[in-house]
């Protein structure tokens, strides 16, 4: 419902659950029963049209486990922790006063009347359409490292991704900077509140985030923002060893845990190479 781009259309709340179930089940927290969830759930290796007695039974053989022994003791636990992540997202979703404005398709051209006021406000939605790029930009290339870092790819595609990551990172906390100067208290956050929207990424100093920072301003290019940083080793491996050292709990953020939940750590801010 809180993902839905129109909380009153049907079909608009079935495409939000359906994307967010997909994210969840793709970051399922037990590795040893990710795949009997999606399974489960009829996402792969289960196949569109399969019943649920057909899932069932694939996802006891992905789990290791008697079909009988598997529907009675560890669907239910499956079954309880997806609920209890889908009403975390919810939960996290509504609590945030960030969010990202909805779009419309326009028909014609939007002019902008020749006044002070007008100025103001197209400018304000220049720079709030600015920073939603930028945080998007940064949350796609952390989620391409750690799609790297999951099909075990070469450590040399693994830097090149977390380096262009650092990059985007600290070109949208940069922006949030820029914004919450020209509107600040109108943002409704701080800067790093905006930017933790992009995702997880590696424990660094205040030093080591203002060096990143300072170094993507000014909207310079990747190869600027390596160049800047050259001197300074300790920041990008930081940011690099962040992401090959990090184990899968350090990932996500919990608040209360169901029953039998594994428990898990939280996320940082902090930023490269």
């Amino acid at each position: 419902m809180a993902r839905a781009a129109d909380p009153t259309d049907d079909a608009s709340r079935t495409a939000a659950l359906d994307g967010t179930l997909r994210g969840l089940l793709a970051r399922y927290p037990d590795s040893r029963y990710a795949t009997a969830a999606r399974a489960l759930f009829g996402l792969p290796p289960a196949e569109p049209g399969q019943t649920l007695t057909v899932r069932r039974d694939l996802a006891a053989v992905q789990a290791g486990h008697e079909v009988h022994h598997f529907r009675k003791r560890v669907e239910p636990r499956l079954v309880e922790r997806i609920a209890w992540e889908l009403v975390a997202d919810a939960e996290r979703f509504t609590r945030s006063p960030l969010i990202a404005p909805r779009l419309a398709p326009s028909g014609g051209r939007q002019p902008v009347q020749a006044d002070p006021f007008a100025w103001e406000v197209a400018e304000r939605e220049e720079q709030l359409s600015r920073l939603w790029s930028a945080i998007y930009a940064a949350r796609a290339e952390l989620l391409a490292v750690e799609r790297l870092i999951s099909l075990d790819a070469a450590r040399a595609d693994v830097v090149r991704a977390a380096v262009t990551a650092a990059w985007r990172w600290s070109a949208a906390r940069a922006q949030a900077i820029d914004c919450a100067i020209a509107f600040d208290p109108d943002l409704n956050a701080s800067p790093d509140e905006w930017v933790a929207l992009a995702g997880w990424v590696p424990r660094l100093t205040d030093t080591q985030v203002s060096l990143l920072t300072e170094a993507a301003s000014g909207d310079a290019d990747r190869e600027r923002f390596v160049a800047s940083l050259h001197a300074d080793t300790t920041v990008g491996t930081a940011w690099v060893q962040g992401f090959l050292t990090r184990s899968a709990s350090d990932s996500r953020s919990h608040t209360t845990p169901p029953p039998g939940a594994q428990t898990s750590s939280h996320v940082e801010n902090g930023p490269l190479p």
